[in-house]
């Protein structure tokens, strides 16, 4: 019982962070956020040209002749060739601008086998230092390599290798440029919040990206709230109920 009081008190003591009183510092944080968060929303709908384009250039492969015909006759865009960039090109684009979106959500792949045994602190600084050291360096890297790739392409008007394949490569190749930008204001955000959680203030609470609160722990799964089915309610049963009820309710409505 007093374990409990003493973890409710604490609990209660917690100062949450509104809108109105949110540090400069988690507000920058929170704009990063929704600029990586527009950019993923946007590159996620290139999963249905991906799939429409893939199935449409399996379909039209099977019919031979046909196709030919289409290609002759009605557009190039026919072809078998050009409908291959353009299913690699929307996975590029899908690819790249999630990249940023899936680190705010924690939904990328991650190898916990020791850092989800660390306690709330070790995981702060695991998270600090591998931003601070590994991730946002080594995009900033690779960022600097793919302006050079896109804008060599660019200088030459590169096209493709094939000769009805698409034209303007470069346009294609500036997506890993702006992917990796993305992916940059993300992990910068989250440095942000990291930062302001290490060395803020210890009683103040605020949505965390890809660290949970120590009360909240084992309350997500991948960025998504973990279902408890010993708390969660049973809706064919509260049907049931409902339905039960309503029938007693008829049944004597009736008999009166």
């Amino acid at each position: 019982m007093s374990n409990t009081s003493t973890n409710d008190t604490a609990t209660a003591e917690l100062h949450h962070y509104t809108d109105d009183d949110m540090p400069m510092m988690l507000q920058l944080c929170e704009k990063l956020r929704k600029f990586v968060d527009v950019f993923g929303r946007f590159g996620s709908w290139f999963i249905m040209p991906l799939v429409l384009i893939t199935i449409f250039d399996l379909g039209l492969r099977k019919t031979g002749e046909f196709q030919l015909f289409l290609v002759e006759n009605v557009s190039g865009i026919f072809g078998s060739t050009l409908l291959q960039e353009l299913e690699w090109h929307s996975h590029t684009v899908l690819f790249t601008l999630v990249l940023g979106y899936g680190y705010i959500w924690n939904t990328h792949v991650r190898v916990d086998l020791v850092r989800e045994n660390l306690a709330f602190s070790k995981k702060l600084w695991c998270e600090w230092v591998g931003l601070t050291f590994f991730f946002i360096p080594y995009l900033c890297i690779l960022l600097y390599f793919a302006t050079i790739y896109a804008y060599d392409s660019f200088m030459i008007s590169e096209i493709s290798s094939s000769m009805v394949g698409l034209t303007h490569r470069w346009i294609i190749k500036s997506f890993l440029v702006l992917g990796i930008l993305v992916a940059i204001v993300a992990g910068v955000s989250v440095w942000l919040q990291i930062t302001y959680a290490m060395f803020g203030p210890k009683n103040t609470r605020f949505p965390m990206m890809t660290v949970e609160w120590p009360e909240q722990e084992g309350g997500m799964v991948e960025g998504k709230e973990r279902l408890d089915f010993s708390k969660t309610e049973d809706v064919l049963a509260k049907r049931a109920t409902e339905v039960k009820a309503r029938l007693e309710a008829e049944k004597l409505a009736n008999n009166k």
